[in-house]
């Protein structure tokens, strides 16, 4: 006999919330473990086309670190649509002004287009500093 297959429902599935320490780690591998619990690639009911992930939150955002010369190197481009208004901002630079910024950038690439994604960003809170307002979501700390 045949087994159908099992598509999950909202609400048929549990949401968990993890709180990831970027301080030290690198902005890389910090920004793919997020997308993934985003996304919840980490679950056996993963489907591309249902948002099963879970929350997460990002503390200490302003003390990520880059490998090589991307802290000189490595360039954020915006373009207002307007003659000249192409703008440039170097990674040092985003990082002493919105450091939050930075990491937002990076995780949003790696999330889909569309209503799907942007329901996924919504579970997504990152923070400069050491504290947060969701300790009522007793989140589960995740080492990168």
């Amino acid at each position: 006999m045949l087994q159908k297959s099992f598509i999950p429902k909202p609400g048929e599935f549990e949401r968990k919330c993890y709180v990831i320490d970027a301080k030290g780690k690198i902005l890389g591998r910090v920004a793919t473990k997020a997308a993934d619990i985003l996304r919840g690639k980490h679950k056996p009911i993963f489907t591309p086309n249902v948002d099963t992930g879970d929350q997460v939150i990002i503390i200490n955002a302003d003390k990520v670190t880059v490998t090589g010369n991307k802290l000189q190197q490595k360039e954020y481009l915006r373009y207002s649509g307007y003659p000249s208004g192409q703008r440039t901002v170097k990674l040092k630079d985003m990082l002493v002004k919105a450091p939050t910024k930075v990491l937002e950038h990076a995780i949003y690439g790696m999330i889909p287009k569309g209503p799907l994604g942007n329901k996924i960003k919504t579970k997504l809170k990152i923070y400069a500093g050491e504290a947060h307002p969701h300790q009522a979501q007793k989140p589960i700390s995740l080492e990168v």
